[in-house]
C-alpha cells in the first residue's frame, strides 16, 4: 500500500499527490495528443464528443457534487452557448472571441437562474431549474429571426488565425486544449478557499453561514462557473454537430447530463470524465448488443431510455458513489489483498481513560 507522509500545507493541496500521478497523467496526455495519428477518424470523433461533455460534466460536478445545488435544466446553458456561438460565427467573429462571448453570456444567464437558489433548495431548486430549461427551449424555438426556430441553424466550420478547423483532428485539438484548461481551472478553484466554501455549503448551509461564508455570493458564483463551462461545451458541440435545433437542448439532454455526473461519481472530478465516457460509449454498446437481441426488443422505441433508467437505478441502489467510487474500492482491494490478515480490520476493544492508566 502507498502511504503519503505530508509535511506541509502546500503538499496537501498539490494537484498531484505523489510521483505516480505525474507519470500516469503525463502518459494519458501524451496519448490524447497523439490520438489524431493513433485512432481512426470515427473513434477520434467520438473522443471529441467525450471531451466536449467532459467540460460540461466538470462544471456540473462543481455545482452539484461540490456545492450541493441541484440543476435539471443544465442543457439550457448548453443551448445558450451553442446558439450564441452559431450566431457570432455566422457573422464573421473570430473563434476565440465568439467562444469568450458564449462563455460569458452563459455565465450571466447562470447568475440570473442562480437567484432562486438563494431562497429555495433541494426539490424546489430542481423544479426552478427545470422550468428555466422549458423557457429556454421555447425561446429558442420561437425566436426564429436569431435561432432559426425549429428549422434549425447551420454552424460553419471554425477558423483559428486564418486556419480552417473543418477536419476532425483540428476540432479535436481545440476540444482537448479547452478540456485541459477547464479542468485545471476547476481543480485550482476547489483547492482554494472558494472551493472549501463550496464544500462547506454542500455539507451544511447553516454551519457554513455560522463560519462567515456568504451563501448568496458563493451560490451565485457556483452557478456562474457551471453555466459558463456548459456554455463553452455547447459552443464546441455546435461546431461538432454543424447543425443545431432546440430539441437538442431539451429536458432529455438535461437528464443525460445529470445521469453523467451521478454514474461517474458525485464529488469526484474523475467521475466527470468517467460519466462522459459512459454517456458517449453506452449508445455504442447498445447498438452492438442489438445484433444479439430479438427483433421485438432490438427495434423497440425507447430502448436506450429504458437501459439508461435501469443503469441509473442500479447505480443509485448498489453503487451510489458511481464508477469512480467503485474504482476506489477495487484499487483498495488490490493494494491490501497480498498483505491481508484475518484480524486486520477487527474492531479493537475500547478502554476507559482510568483503565489505560493502570
Amino acid at each position: 500500500m502507498r502511504f503519503i507522509f505530508k509535511t506541509s500545507y502546500d503538499q496537501d493541496i498539490a494537484l498531484a499527490k505523489h510521483g505516480g500521478h505525474y507519470v500516469w497523467y503525463s502518459l494519458l496526455l501524451a496519448f490524447l495528443i497523439g490520438a489524431p495519428w493513433l485512432l481512426p477518424e470515427y473513434w477520434l470523433s467520438q473522443l471529441s464528443f467525450v471531451l466536449i461533455f467532459s467540460i460540461i460534466a466538470v462544471g456540473l460536478m462543481l455545482l452539484v457534487g461540490f456545492t450541493g445545488q441541484f440543476s435539471i435544466g443544465h442543457a439550457a446553458f448548453m443551448g445558450v452557448g451553442a446558439y450564441t456561438e452559431a450566431y457570432l460565427i455566422l457573422r464573421g467573429w473570430p473563434l476565440p472571441l465568439s467562444l469568450l462571448c458564449s462563455l460569458s453570456l452563459s455565465a450571466a444567464v447562470g447568475v440570473v437562474i442562480g437567484l432562486p437558489a438563494l431562497r429555495v433548495k433541494g426539490l424546489y431548486l430542481a423544479i426552478a431549474t427545470l422550468s428555466f430549461g422549458f423557457i429556454v427551449e421555447e425561446v429558442l424555438a420561437r425566436w426564429e429571426s436569431v435561432t432559426g426556430g425549429n428549422a434549425g441553424l447551420w454552424v460553419p466550420a471554425p477558423e483559428l488565425f486564418g486556419i480552417s478547423l473543418e477536419s476532425t483532428a483540428g476540432l479535436y485539438g481545440i476540444c482537448l486544449a479547452l478540456t485541459v484548461a477547464s479542468t485545471l481551472i476547476v481543480l485550482n478553484i476547489l483547492r482554494s478557499p472558494t472551493g472549501r466554501a463550496f464544500v462547506a455549503i454542500r455539507d451544511s448551509e447553516i454551519s457554513a453561514q455560522s463560519m462567515g461564508i456568504h451563501l448568496a455570493r458563493y451560490k451565485l458564483l457556483a452557478f456562474a462557473i457551471s453555466a459558463a463551462l456548459a456554455g463553452l461545451g455547447g459552443a464546441l458541440y455546435a461546431h461538432k454537430m454543424q447543425f443545431i435545433t432546440p430539441e437538442q437542448f431539451s429536458l432529455v439532454q438535461s437528464i443525460d447530463l445529470i445521469l453523467m455526473v451521478v454514474i461517474g461519481g458525485l464529488g469526484y472530478i474523475h467521475g466527470a470524465f468517467l460519466g462522459a465516457i459512459f454517456l458517449i460509449g453506452m449508445p455504442q454498446l447498445i447498438a452492438l448488443a442489438k445484433d444479439y437481441l430479438p427483433d421485438a426488443i432490438a427495434y423497440a422505441p425507447g430502448l436506450q431510455s429504458v437501459v439508461y433508467g435501469v443503469v441509473l437505478i442500479g447505480f443509485v441502489i448498489l453503487e451510489p458513489t458511481g464508477l469512480y467510487g467503485r474504482w476506489l474500492k477495487i484499487r483498495t482491494w488490490l493494494e491490501i489483498y497480498p498483505f491481508y490478515r484475518r484480524g486486520m480490520f477487527r474492531r479493537q476493544r475500547s478502554y476507559m481513560k482510568s483503565e489505560r492508566l493502570r
